[in-house]
């Protein structure tokens, strides 16, 4: 696959981003999709768990900010992300898994039911439709998954937005 369609796919994934669909990724976008999972597992904001999920959200935005925002208006265009993020995301997947898990850890967290450390299925589902994937894919791809631990939701987020299949 040649570098264009590599970057055409990924400009692709900046809609998963782009929460409110106003053609860039800001800080408000991280924080309505920490609200949409609290409100999907009905946890409160100001609850540990909403906390934690709200100061990862904001370690993601400040990881993407500094690796993509290239004019530094505290926005990042689908030019940007494609053209700064993109490369970067390419080249460190493991760097990019390490912005997101913080998020991803405290999302997780809202998924176990249990607190054993796993989400199940359906868990990672709702997290998944909660953040705008549609019904069917969230589906597929919880299918796919099964149960999954942290490691495994970070890797998994990883490759979604770093591998171009």
């Amino acid at each position: 696959m040649d570098s264009a369609e590599y970057e055409r796919r990924i400009a692709a994934r900046f809609a998963t981003f782009d929460q409110d669909g106003n053609g860039y990724i800001s800080r408000e976008d991280f924080s309505t999709a920490a609200a949409a999972l609290l409100a999907e597992f009905e946890v409160p904001a100001r609850s540990e768990q909403g906390q934690a999920l709200y100061v990862g959200a904001e370690a993601f935005w400040q990881g993407m900010a500094g690796i993509a925002d290239r004019d530094g208006d505290q926005r990042i265009t689908r030019d940007e992300f494609v053209g700064g993020a993109v490369k970067r995301l390419r080249d460190n997947p493991a760097g990019f898994a390490e912005i997101a898990r913080p998020f991803l850890h405290a999302a997780l967290s809202l998924a176990d039911g249990d607190g054993d450390g796993v989400a199940q299925g359906a868990e990672v589902e709702r997290a998944l439709r909660a953040l705008g994937v549609e019904r069917e894919i969230a589906s597929l791809a919880a299918q796919a998954l099964g149960p999954v631990t942290e490691d495994q939701v970070v890797s998994a987020f990883a490759s979604y937005f770093t591998v171009p299949e």
